[in-house]
């Protein structure tokens, strides 16, 4: 049941006294009091110790997560507050893959013929792969990649499905120091060109296709293409997935043989410095090419332990699912799921197929306990109509986490009323820069409507206005999304860029000192947060400072409309917002519709928030990770090209917004 907190905001969830006491946070708040000599008496407090003393709380995740590792007792961080240049446990090394396979490494006989991993493509592939065999396979790929000539520091790539090839794949290349990257099978090859071609990777793991609603897509031709455009690239092995009549690219490996070629043993893992690169992620690039952003192993180790096991209550045994493709960050953190002991279950292909049941029967059949996906999906899924707290048995289902872009208010009204009742919604925002979160879920506290619960421990975030200087907290005022401390994932820089000229100018050019995210927030009485989308898509009609996210949350409360994408055009020295629908099959937008979605907009925001123009489209320009693209739309509005269209999962839905008669007048 629902209630009101007395300040307007609904409360939509309460954790049980047995949840808290339960849950591994309050196991680390305990710990943390008794190691210290110090006493919480609420998450606020303990946040607060943790962005005090960082030193004593990265070493105290090190210690409580059981990182396996040299050297993490001399120093925890070194320049601590260069932002950038603070360096984490600089005496340290660690493998990145001997601490996601630590679990699988210490079971028992028995438990080692247990799931690992379990895999489902659309309806036509399953399997699973047991924490036995993740081993050997994982040493199997390690010692044909030596036979390769791999060695720290090289770089291996990979253009496959969500698919145990891929976790294979990379916990092979961490285990020898090598630094991985990935993208999905559905990006053109200029896209796969333009990201890898810049890391000039050995070795290419690609898939021969995929499945997507149920189409076979065949795709070894473009990855013949992206091997003669890349020079580098001296072995590439192809995973059959979907057996098309073309077997392989010339000169190619088969993934299997490959492996075949070397007994399966116990694989080993080679400790290299704790900030050594792991994972090469990619921004958008729907400004230019993408900015190839290097993490470091240890950042993303202790983030995502620190994430997943006291944030998201993340524990030995639990079986976990986040819908993704490999190139979202989103599978980097999936895959981490493993050093904390959970099953992953992985799934490639439509999450509509079905119905869009597909996802709700894997997570009754596999007994699920965490569900994450973007919110979009939780978007598309109330206006589907399909409710799966009617026709599913959820009851092994703890934590429903989102992220991707802001959870309207009415998804998480939907979560509870379409899902489950007793869930803990956990809405994260961070992002590819941090490899991480800033602020997100949290099983001891309460779920209110519209808020992402808490900001994360360690993590020193605040909202600044223009002039750099905080905004109280409770005030109702947003600003830019700031850290003001330094944090481990913090990347190591960008690739190819010396002097780290656009790295800073990425995060600290800004407010110097001090890393700026580039969303518009607001810190909520509660300590929670809000996300009002990014702050370089923000509308300013009149010099007011609007989040687009302001604007969604209204018009797709409405029945007519599936989405929308708003944008600020520049009209007669000043702007106007201008807001693009897509609607319901059936529906068109007529004068009634118009005023309608004016009204509900003016009744529940500001007039500045109604936007000048309405205009009907019939797709919206969305990445590969399915975040729609305002800059793109707005640079086509106003003539400007946009300079990589590959980034986009649609690039032909631009046309729709090229040249429209309503925008001249």
């Amino acid at each position: 049941m629902t209630s009101n907190d007395g300040t307007g905001n609904e409360l939509l969830w309460t954790p049980t006294p047995e949840r808290v006491r339960d849950a591994t946070i309050t196991r680390f708040m305990r710990a943390i009091e008794e190691r210290h000599g110090v006493e919480f008496g609420d998450y606020a407090a303990l946040h607060q110790w943790s962005i005090d003393n960082v030193e004593a709380f990265w070493r105290d995740m090190w210690w409580f997560c059981g990182v396996v590792g040299d050297g993490p007792a001399k120093r925890a961080v070194v320049d601590r507050d260069a932002m950038p240049g603070a360096r984490y446990f600089p005496d340290a090394s660690i493998c990145f893959a001997e601490n996601l396979l630590k679990h699988s490494l210490s079971l028992d006989s028995q438990a080692a013929d247990t799931d690992a991993l379990v895999f489902r493509g659309e309806d036509r592939v399953e399997r699973r792969v047991s924490h036995r065999m993740l081993l050997e396979r994982v040493s199997q790929a390690q010692q044909a990649f030596v036979a390769a000539g791999i060695e720290a520091g090289d770089r291996i790539c990979a253009v496959l499905p969500n698919m145990p090839e891929a976790v294979i794949g990379m916990l092979a290349a961490s285990s020898l120091g090598a630094t991985w990257s990935s993208c999905s099978p559905d990006f053109g090859a200029q896209g796969i060109v333009d990201r890898f071609g810049q890391i000039e990777p050995k070795i290419l793991i690609a898939c021969d296709g995929y499945y997507y609603n149920g189409k076979t897509l065949p795709i070894l031709d473009k990855i013949a293409e992206v091997k003669e455009r890349i020079p580098s690239i001296e072995r590439l092995l192809v995973v059959s997935y979907v057996g098309t009549e073309q077997k392989s690219v010339e000169g190619s490996f088969e993934w299997n043989a490959f492996l075949d070629a070397h007994p399966a043993k116990a694989p080993t893992f080679l400790r290299t410095p704790f900030n050594h690169p792991l994972y090469i992620l990619f921004s958008s690039g729907t400004t230019g090419v993408p900015k190839c952003i290097v993490h470091g192993q240890g950042g993303v180790l202790l983030q995502h332990l620190k994430e997943q096991q006291l944030h998201c209550d993340i524990n030995p045994g639990d079986r976990l699912f986040y819908f993704t493709t490999c190139g979202w960050m989103m599978w980097n953190w999936l895959v981490s799921g493993l050093a904390s002991g959970a099953t992953l279950l992985l799934y490639d292909g439509s999450p509509f197929l079905g119905s869009g049941r597909v996802l709700w029967e894997l997570a009754e059949a596999e007994r699920m306990t965490h569900f994450g996906t973007s919110a979009k999906y939780i978007d598309a899924l109330k206006k589907s109509g399909l409710k799966p707290i009617d026709g599913f048995d959820l009851s092994s289902v703890r934590t429903v986490m989102s992220t991707g872009s802001p959870l309207a208010p009415e998804s998480f009204s939907f979560v509870y009323e379409g899902i489950k009742k007793d869930v803990c919604l956990s809405s994260m925002s961070g992002g590819t820069d941090l490899c991480a979160s800033f602020v997100g879920g949290n099983p001891l506290l309460p779920v209110y409507r519209g808020e992402i619960q808490c900001k994360l421990l360690g993590m020193a975030v605040a909202a600044f206005d223009d002039d750099g200087k905080p905004i109280p907290e409770g005030s109702g005022q947003r600003g830019e999304l700031v850290c003001t401390k330094s944090f481990p994932s913090m990347p190591i820089g960008f690739w190819d860029d010396p002097g780290d000229i656009k790295y800073r100018a990425a995060y600290y050019d800004q407010f110097p000192g001090v890393w700026c995210h580039g969303d518009y927030i607001e810190i909520t009485a509660h300590g929670g947060a809000v996300i009002y989308g990014r702050s370089d898509a923000v509308l300013n009609p009149g010099g007011v400072r609007i989040g687009t996210a302001e604007i969604y949350r209204q018009v797709e409360q409405l029945d007519e409309v599936i989405e929308s994408l708003v944008i600020g055009q520049d009209w007669d020295h000043d702007v106007r917002v201008v807001l693009f629908v897509r609607l319901r099959d059936g529906v068109s937008l007529d004068d009634a519709l118009t005023t309608k979605i004016k009204q509900h907009i003016r009744n529940n925001t500001t007039p500045r928030h109604v936007p000048a123009k309405v205009l009907q489209v019939a797709d919206i320009p969305r990445t590969k990770s399915n975040k729609i693209v305002e800059l793109a739309v707005r640079n086509v509005v106003h003539g400007r090209p946009v300079k990589n269209v590959e980034a986009l999962a649609n690039p032909e839905a631009l046309e729709l917004y090229r040249d429209r008669p309503e925008l001249a007048s």
